[in-house]
């Protein structure tokens, strides 16, 4: 994960979600707290696994933990922005999956804030990691970058 993902823009990322930032959501010095940001990571990760992988953390006999976190900031957001949250699928493992993503501001070209999420599927019962299966991996597949010319232009070839 490099800087290099401040120069993607939103089209480079294939799952979008506005979410709205609330009064609290700012410290004392106007801006959106750092521990924001991580939720902000959480809501669309999360959003997109019940969405489109249909998980159900209540009755699924495996689910998805996430076991790696990390944020770049690059320019402060603040109540009252409406966020763009995006996300791709960088890395499919046997029981892993590793989600790049990045806030946008309100008419901002820039991300202000980019990182990667790596959730791991365990097995509910006994609490180890699970091969996330054919359907899975199908589904995730279709969220990766499919242009090699954002390979070529986030540095990651």
């Amino acid at each position: 994960m490099t800087t290099e993902m401040q120069k993607l823009t939103r089209n480079d990322f294939t799952y979008h979600h506005s979410i709205p930032t609330r009064w609290n959501d700012n410290d004392m010095l106007g801006h959106l707290n750092n521990v924001v940001y991580y939720r902000l990571f959480e809501t669309i990760v999360v959003k997109f696994l019940a969405e489109e992988i249909k998980l159900d953390w209540k009755s699924a006999t495996e689910n998805a933990q996430a076991v790696e976190s990390f944020c770049r900031f690059h320019k402060a957001l603040s109540y009252p922005d409406l966020i763009d949250a995006v996300l791709r699928v960088a890395k499919i493992g046997n029981s892993s999956v590793v989600f790049e993503l990045a806030l946008f501001g309100p008419e901002d070209v820039m991300a202000s804030a980019t990182g990667h999420v790596v959730e791991v599927f365990v097995d509910t019962a006994s609490g180890k990691s699970t091969s996330m299966g054919d359907y899975r991996r199908e589904i995730f597949e279709k969220f990766t970058e499919q242009d090699e010319s954002i390979l070529r232009n986030s540095g990651r070839n």
